[in-house]
């Protein structure tokens, strides 16, 4: 299949490899225990998967700093595992992304330590600078609140290296065509094993224009040199002529503080750059200025964004959870109470909205955010270094941990809900991240039972994504956003269907606008009433 219609028919399921099924009690998900859960996912009716980073790594950011990016990490398996598990998932229909991670290796990294060791090639693969004056490089500010400059090759050294996260993950120099050609070999090396295409982290940060200093900003000085810089769109357009194409491989781009505009030179068909990308504005509506600062969220607020994105792109991917952001439930709808009718809705949300909809595990049956008692209970770098930020500034104990328990990565990591046995059949040994202790009663084998549960409806709404036409091809029109309900046509050759969701835990009456709609095709209650909807309730209705 042409990779412009594979991105566009297919329904991804992200796996976090070290916390989805662990097949020899080490308490870390492996490519066994995935293979294990093969036949659970070709049910589910998904029909791609992505792997977060299953590569060699120390993992101080939980694999997104690489050693070795042509190696399975032998906690995780072998690369013969990983084949036999390329086979499978092929044999159940099922395509494998893999998680592209260019902007940065790890400082264990085989071309890092031979940078160290002075090797004048490898010195010119990243960014080392000598300091000004008895200072850094420059001002520039770090995604992991820490110093993005670190001493290269000792204390004593009067060089440094740029990262602009871990100080273990130094940033590639894309200013050299030698690092250009490693990736290109690395791309080569996985699509020949038959993997579909790319999951590319943080992919619009990694050419940067200069080292200038930056405007001074509250949040990462300096990010006007390096966000979806010319160099960038120059960088992808070579991935894509002179790999990506020629395997009909797709892409998904994580972009960082993109706007509308920006999104459209990543995705627009004539710059040949990527197929889709992921923006986070609809994730960060309940923030203030940062992420670590939360406010209650208004669902009308959502759905403007929602409507603004969809209205404004072609094609998009959608998603409401991933690895990196809490559970969609605990974080944005008012659920207590209604875990199962929430998750519902937001599944019917996903499934309809315009373009690739991208899940993630633990989603299908309503896994909510962890339940941690203290800080080390947390894994996440991130929340730990934000922590020790928060310590510096004097903020409060209990607004710190408030600040960690709500936004923590970890949130989404915790380990799968299998069933209700010990460390919910996820590891028969000590997990590496605790257990959510809901899993006596949120776990698949316990809503598998239940012909009404939420993946019964995850399912439902999968098949009707994948088969019918108008939810696959159609083009999106807002109807309502109003403080509880939001509606939204799909419409396709003069045919169009209607996507209704109450987003809130009261009953509220069906707008007068919609009203003559009465052909209900999917309700994600068993029994609805004609002129209300009930709480978190989703609708697919025709005329």
């Amino acid at each position: 299949m042409a990779a412009a219609n594979l991105h566009k028919d297919t329904v991804v399921y992200q796996i976090y490899p070290r916390s989805y099924m662990d097949s020899n009690g080490d308490g870390i998900g492996d490519i066994n225990g995935i293979i294990s859960k093969l036949d659970y996912l070709a049910d589910l009716g998904i029909n791609t998967i992505w792997f977060s980073p299953l590569y060699k790594s120390p993992d101080d950011d939980n694999g997104y700093d690489i050693a070795d990016y042509k190696s399975i990490d032998p906690k995780f398996g072998t690369m013969e595992e990983f084949d036999i598990l390329l086979a499978q998932a092929k044999k159940r229909g099922i395509g494998i992304v893999m998680d592209l991670v260019i902007n940065h290796t790890s400082d264990e990294h085989e071309w890092f330590k031979k940078a160290l060791e002075g090797d004048e090639k490898y010195r010119d693969y990243y960014i080392i600078r000598k300091g000004k004056n008895g200072k850094l490089p420059n001002n520039w500010g770090n995604f992991f609140a820490e110093c993005p400059w670190s001493k290269f090759g000792g204390e004593d050294s009067e060089e440094y290296y740029l990262h602009l996260f871990s100080k273990k993950q130094p940033d590639l120099n894309w200013h050299n065509p030698a690092v250009i050609e490693e990736v290109k070999d690395i791309m080569r090396f996985w699509l020949e094993k038959g993997v579909v295409g790319f999951r590319c982290d943080v992919i619009n940060i990694i050419y940067k224009d200069s080292l200038e200093n930056g405007r001074p900003s509250p949040i990462l000085t300096g990010m006007e040199h390096y966000l979806s810089t010319e160099g960038c769109h120059r960088i992808l357009r070579e991935l894509h002529d002179e790999v990506l194409e020629p395997y009909g491989a797709f892409t998904v781009g994580e972009t960082v503080f993109v706007d509308i505009h920006k999104a459209r030179d990543l995705i627009d068909e004539k710059r040949r750059e990527l197929d889709m990308i992921f923006y986070f504005e609809h994730m960060e509506v309940d923030q203030v200025i940062v992420k670590w600062f939360k406010t209650q969220l208004k669902p009308q607020k959502l759905m403007e964004c929602l409507t603004k994105w969809q209205s404004a792109l072609d094609w998009c991917a959608v998603y409401f959870e991933n690895h990196d952001q809490p559970r969609f439930i605990s974080r944005f709808i008012d659920s207590k109470g209604f875990r199962k009718e929430s998750s519902k809705m937001m599944a019917g949300l996903l499934m309809t909205l315009r373009g690739t909809p991208f899940m993630y595990e633990g989603q299908e049956i309503g896994m909510t955010n962890g339940d941690f008692a203290d800080l080390e209970e947390v894994m996440d770098i991130e929340s730990h270094n934000i922590y020790k930020m928060a310590t510096k500034l004097h903020i409060p104990k209990g607004i710190r941990w408030k600040m960690i328990q709500r936004t923590s990565r970890d949130n989404a990591r915790t380990p799968m809900q299998w069933n209700n046995s010990e460390n919910a059949g996820f590891t028969t040994g000590k997990p590496w991240l605790k257990v959510n202790g809901n899993y006596k009663t949120v776990n698949v084998q316990t809503d598998m039972a239940d012909p009404d549960g939420v993946r019964a409806f995850w399912k439902k709404m999968i098949e009707l994504r994948k088969t019918n036409e108008i939810l696959r091809e159609g083009q999106f029109r807002s109807c309502i956003e109003s403080k509880s309900v939001y509606a939204f046509k799909r419409v396709l050759d003069g045919k169009e269907l209607l996507s209704v969701c109450n987003m809130t835990g009261k009953t509220v009456a069906v707008p007068e606008k919609i009203k003559g709609w009465n052909n209900v095709l999917v309700s994600s209650y068993k029994n609805y009433e004609k002129d209300v909807l009930k709480p978190f309730e989703f609708r697919l209705i025709e005329k």
